[in-house]
Order: C-alpha cells, then structure tokens, then sequence
C-alpha cells in the first residue's frame, strides 16, 4: 500500500476525534489544600537537602508556616462568600467549595497546628546523650533495640519525617470532606491514611507496641479501604457516573438523557444498595463507630501520643464530613433504606463506647472508648436529615477536636521511668502533687463527660436537639443513657485525681515546653469558651450547614 493512501486512512480515522478541552482548576478556589500539600512536598525535599542538625527546625517552621497559611486562605474564602453565596463546584466536579467543606477545612487545620506543637515537643524525655528527644523513634528503620538503634540515640538523631507525614495526611483531610465524585473520595482516603499508618508505628518508647498498633490499623484500614473501593465500582455500575450530582438524580430518577448501555443496570437497586452500604461502611471504620471499631483502642494505646491526639481529633473530623456529604447530597433518594440502618449504628455505638470504657485501666484505651461513644453521639446528629443536623455535627466535630488534642497532650506529661504513665493506678493522687495539671485533665474529662459550661455541653445539646426535631426523640433517650454511663468512668478518674493518696513512687509530671503548653491552653480556652458563648459559634456552623449541590 502506498504511502499516500496510509496517509489518507490515518487523516480519516483522525478527523472525528473531538479536541480534548484541558481542565479548568480554580487554584484560588483549592488554595488550602494545596498550600498543606506543596509544604508536604518541600519537607520531603527539606528530609533530602537539609543537614540533619538543622532539620527538625526546618520541618516544624515550615509545618507551621504552611498550616496557618492554609487557614488564612480558609477565611479568606468564607469572607468571600464561598461558604454561602458563592459556593461552587471546582477543579471540573471534583471538589466542592461550600460551607460544610470550609468551616471542616478550618477545624482540620487547626487541629493540625495544635498537633504539630505536640509533634514539636522535646522538654518531656530526659535528655539523652547531651541531645533532647521528642515522641518519635530517634531512627524508625531499625529494629527496637538493635545496635543500630542504640547508635542512632547515641549520635542525637529524630525521625523529622513525622511533619511532611502529617502535612500530607492534612492534605488528605482537606479533600476528603469537600470531594464531590467518588474517586476524589477515595485518592483522599489514601492520601491522609497512609501517613496515618507510619506515624503510628514510630514511637521512641514502647517500639513493639507502637508497630504492632501500626499493623492493626494497616490491616483494618486495607480491608476498609477495599470495601469502599467494591462500593464505588457497584454504584459507577449502577448510575454510570462516579459524580455525585449524577448518582443524586439517577436515585431519585430525575436524570434525563439516559445513555442507552446504562438503561438495563440503572433500574437495578440491589447495586446501589450493596454499593451505598459498602461505601458507608467503609466511612463508618474511619469514624470509629461500632462493629468497625476494632481498630480504634489498640492503636490509640500504641501510637505515640501526639498522633493519637491528632488522628483522634482530624480524622474524625474529616470522616464525618465525608460522611454527612455522601448521605445529604448523594443518598437523601434513599433516606428510608439508610435512616434505620444508621439508628442502629448510632446506638450500639453509644451504649458499645460507654459500657466497655467503664472496664479499662489504661488512660490512652479510655479515651479511645470515649471517642467511639462521641461518634455514636455525632451519628444522632448525621440521622436528622436536617439542616439543623448538619450544623450541629460541624459544631459538635470542632468542640469535641480540641479537647481532644488538649486531653492527649496533658497524657504525655504524666511520666515515670518508662515514659508516659498511662495506667490509671499511676494517675492517683495527681490533683495533690500537680495541681494545676489534674485541674486542666478534669475541665477536658468534663467536657467530654458534656457537662454544663464546657463545650461538650453545647456540642450534645445541639446535636440531640436537631435528632429530636428530626423524629429521633428514642435515639435522644438512649443518647441521654449512654451520657450517665460515661460520665461515671469520666468522673471516676477526676475523684482518682483529686481524692486518692498519692503513691511514692507515683510519676512525675514533666514541665512542658510553651509549644505543649499553647496546645493545651488553646484546648482550655476554646472549651469554656464554647460552653459559656456558643452562640456565636453555634450561628457560624449554622451560616456553613448548607451543601451546595
């Protein structure tokens, strides 16, 4: 064949393809997020470049840095009407920049810049040869107690990876409660877990412990991971679209110029049921709730406790974002099929958290069975499907991050011999020999236990309100319920503190550095001051409870 005629075959298989548009990204618009995961990216190259005397000053400044910055672009978009008038689709239907996506945005960031104060903290351990040490493995590839990591703590070396590490789970969270299709959900869900799985399995003391927490969370999380996975591709079979918009009007049937090779599966809701379900379920791990729980006391006890602090408050966070996202905007056609299944979600998690916490001894496993009671709390929330609903899950989620962090951040002063003291015998007496300690450890338990004037208070306030108005008054009863059990166990550890003698060869309590100390001092102030004025705040949540669609 000539080669003219090869020419002319190629030209006319080639004249009816379309010309490929090239995407439109709103950079302003998605400024936050990639602010967090450009400074990610320039820690990983700091990790590279930089002499290792001068690292950890370079990551925590540059985590800071990068942190408040992203937040400055989190409220110059809200003052610019995006959370309300303005809000928009971006980045071609990935992304949605709304209300719910900023005001969660905010809240993830400053839980961050709290969490890299704790990061950051190295006045707590003694000194060790000449150098001071931080939470965190002074080299995390080598094996606990080998030569080469004896040497590594001998030549004053720190694992400075954890910051990059949780600038890009940041960066991950960010993502995850503003994605508006199902892949940008699930590159997300990696995004912010991976680095969740490392940093669990760095810390300095308790190494076995802290890489087998590593393990487990890997290992549930995979499987979790998967199964969101299977969901995304049963709904993308059922509406042909992994957009949320699209999936919305295919469930409500309101979808018009239907492609002819989706006619047959559209009709077919076992797909969308089993899809929805696994997707859920998969969101539902990551919030802690019960039975995909499992995870949640061993790791919490094992990671060090900096990244527990973070993880339990960020992750929830962005989880529950995600979450309130797909049931309100994708899923409302099918309210009647994922309201019942939610009610019985919400209450074994709440009684599950309260009666099982009441048996622990650790301090760190205790306040893991107290997150997975909020998140039973924050579900009544998520199962009013209403607008009030999701403003006091947004409220709820940003009281509850704070105390959190506040709460992990005293654990790791009370120390002995070993490192943190975490079993609860070793906390007796604590409120005689450091007063001032005990007194701030009891206002975040009080909190957590929703105490009047605490922003716990508030928090549950809120969210049983919106579950009553919205036809859950029995979930309301069973919430009330499972608040007195918990605040037995929140309440005996207080009377531990405050009314035991202490022990003589109890621990001692480090004095922190201000990095430590800012954490905690801003978890103290945003507590009493969401539970004395939450009015404001409360309206807040409210202006940002609105998705657009």
């Amino acid at each position: 064949m000539s080669a003219v005629a090869v020419h002319s075959l190629w030209t006319m298989a080639a004249d009816p393809i379309e010309k490929i548009d090239a995407p439109k990204i709103e950079y302003g618009q998605l400024s936050p997020t990639l602010i967090v995961i450009g400074a990610a990216i320039i820690g990983v190259l700091v990790e590279a470049f930089v002499p290792r005397k001068s690292r950890y000053y370079a990551q925590v400044f540059l985590s800071v840095v990068a942190l408040a910055a992203a937040f400055a672009a989190v409220i110059g978009l809200a003052a610019g009407g995006y959370g309300t008038t303005k809000a928009k689709i971006a980045a071609m239907g990935a992304i949605a920049v709304d209300g719910p996506a900023l005001f969660l945005q905010g809240t993830i960031l400053l839980a961050g810049l709290l969490a890299v104060f704790t990061f950051a903290e190295r006045r707590l351990d003694p000194v060790a040869h000449g150098n001071r040490v931080d939470s965190f493995a002074a080299q995390a590839a080598s094996v606990p107690g080998s030569d080469s990591e004896k040497a590594a703590v001998k030549a004053g070396f720190t694992t400075t990876e954890a910051y990059p590490l949780l600038l890009f789970a940041v960066g991950g969270m960010l993502i995850f409660p503003s994605a508006n299709d199902l892949l940008t959900l699930f590159i997300a869900l990696e995004v912010f877990s991976l680095p969740l799985y490392l940093l669990c399995a760095v810390a300095r003391r308790k190494r076995i412990m802290s890489q087998e927490a590593a393990v487990k969370y890997f290992l549930l999380g995979a499987f979790a991971s998967a199964f969101t996975l299977f969901g995304i591709a049963l709904l993308y079979g059922y509406a042909g679209s992994v957009s949320y918009a699209t999936i919305a009007q295919v469930v409500d049937g309101s979808i018009e110029n239907v492609n002819p090779a989706l006619a047959d599966t559209m009709g077919n809701d076992v797909l969308l049921l089993i899809g929805a379900a696994m997707v859920v379920m998969g969101l539902l791990f990551k919030v802690g709730a019960v039975p995909f729980h499992m995870w949640t006391p061993d790791v919490y006890q094992g990671a060090p406790t900096p990244v527990t602090g973070f993880m339990a408050a960020a992750t929830k966070v962005a989880a529950f974002g995600a979450l309130l996202r797909l049931l309100y905007v994708v899923l409302p056609g099918l309210r009647w099929d994922w309201r019942p299944v939610m009610w019985a979600v919400a209450i074994i998690t709440m009684l599950g958290g309260a009666i099982v916490a009441i048996t622990q001894t650790d301090i760190k496993r205790l306040l893991a069975y107290s997150s997975i009671a909020h998140a039973g709390f924050i579900l009544a929330g998520v199962i009013a499907t209403t607008a009030d609903g999701v403003s006091s899950v947004l409220f709820y989620l940003a009281a509850y991050s704070f105390v959190t962090i506040g709460a992990f951040a005293v654990v790791t002063l009370v120390r002995d011999a070993g490192g943190e003291a975490t079993h609860l015998s070793k906390w007796a007496g604590l409120g005689r020999r450091s007063p001032l300690v005990a007194a701030v450890f009891a206002v975040f338990l009080l909190a957590f236990a929703g105490i009047p004037l605490t922003s716990g208070f508030a928090g549950k306030f809120a969210v049983f309100k919106a579950a009553a108005e919205g036809g859950a008054g029995a979930l309301v009863v069973v919430g009330v319920i499972s608040s007195a059990i918990a605040a037995f166990f929140y309440i005996r550890v207080i009377v531990l503190m405050f009314f035991s003698e202490p022990k003589p060869e109890g621990p001692t309590v480090a004095v922190p550095s201000p990095l430590t100390m800012t954490a905690i001092g801003v978890g103290v102030a945003v507590t009493l001051v969401l539970g004395v004025a939450p009015q404001y705040f409360l309206d807040l949540a409210g202006q940002a409870g609105v998705f657009v669609r």
